[in-house]
């Protein structure tokens, strides 16, 4: 593999990694103040629609990014109501959340669009852009750093380059700021955090908020940034597999943008090798594809070493008297 192959390998991994990253994040924030959500799939689902379809209908990339947001803080609210307000189970209410949005996104689709459940292909304004840095058409003759600055650094869209901020900005907030103590309490022991007379449902619904913040910024990257509309079922398991990114990362920031970048790089070696030769062995796409699945499985069965999630995870906090 030359330096070239190489670069565009790494460019195709940061652009597949960033909706996995951005919702990975958004789990560490629910998961983190207690909250179970395996709903993620779902709220990226919904804000890939919503924000293709206003982008479709107005034009407008922005305005289709903040309908994207606003879908999946609806889709969070419900989750909130559910776990927190009336103490559900927060597994089924994130499955809900999950077949809820597959449904209602192609049945609005088709309403709205008339496209078998598609919205029209995006142009123009209605696309989320490359963005290139400063100096970097300037530095692109420079051997080896200026291939590395043009190609892989500059070029990305402003999503990928806000998904990418978000990592030091939580571990900020998680670890240098009260509000992340308390969450990361919340977790842990709420009823401490009650009896120091800070609300629990106040914590858990702004981590919720967080959470369907970021989902919003995936799930309109996916379809604004990353391809140019929405299309059924275009999460295609991303977000499950954000979830088993979080594990692997054990629930923290910087672990988990390493995480996203191995599920990136796994996708784009899948995409851009369909068939791998290794000396007269022939490594098949079907295998090349499910590489990044057959990861996850290996995570979740526990073979990267013991993961121990916030104590309080997916139990609902009653007020003791």
């Amino acid at each position: 593999m030359d330096y070239a192959t190489l670069l565009q390998v790494l460019d195709s991994t940061v652009r597949l990694a960033t909706p996995l990253l951005l919702a990975c994040l958004a789990g560490l924030f629910s998961e983190r103040a207690g909250i179970v959500d395996i709903g993620l799939e779902g709220k990226m689902l919904a804000a890939a629609f919503f924000s293709a379809a206003v982008a479709a209908v107005t034009g407008s990339v922005w305005l289709g990014l903040l309908a994207g947001i606003a879908a999946s803080l609806v889709m969070s609210g419900i989750h909130g109501l559910a776990s927190i307000t009336f103490r559900g189970n927060q597994l089924i209410s994130g499955v809900a959340i999950n077949f809820l949005a597959s449904g209602i996104t192609v049945l609005i689709a088709q309403d709205w669009f008339s496209q078998g459940g598609r919205t029209p292909s995006l142009m123009g304004g209605g696309r989320f852009e490359s963005i290139t840095l400063p100096f970097a058409e300037a530095l692109s003759g420079v051997p080896i750093i200026g291939p590395l600055y043009y190609e892989l650094i500059s070029g990305h869209s402003i999503l990928v380059y806000v998904a990418f901020l978000m990592v030091p900005l939580t571990w900020w907030i998680l670890y240098r700021t009260r509000f992340g103590l308390r969450l990361r309490a919340v977790g842990e022991a709420p009823e401490a955090v009650d009896t120091a007379g800070v609300s629990v449902v106040g914590l858990r619904f702004a981590a919720i908020a967080i959470c369907g913040l970021l989902c919003g910024l995936a799930g309109a990257y996916l379809a604004t940034g990353l391809q140019a509309g929405f299309v059924r079922e275009m999460t295609a398991g991303r977000g499950y597999i954000a979830l088993a990114a979080l594990i692997f990362a054990k629930w923290r920031p910087w672990y988990a943008l390493y995480a996203c970048l191995l599920f990136g790089l796994l996708q784009a070696v899948a995409l851009r090798y369909q068939n791998i030769d290794l000396g007269g062995f022939i490594i098949p796409v079907q295998v090349m594809d499910a590489l990044p699945y057959i990861l996850t499985v290996v995570i979740l069965a526990g073979f990267v070493g013991k993961a121990i999630p916030p104590r309080a995870g997916g139990e609902p906090y009653v007020k003791e008297r």
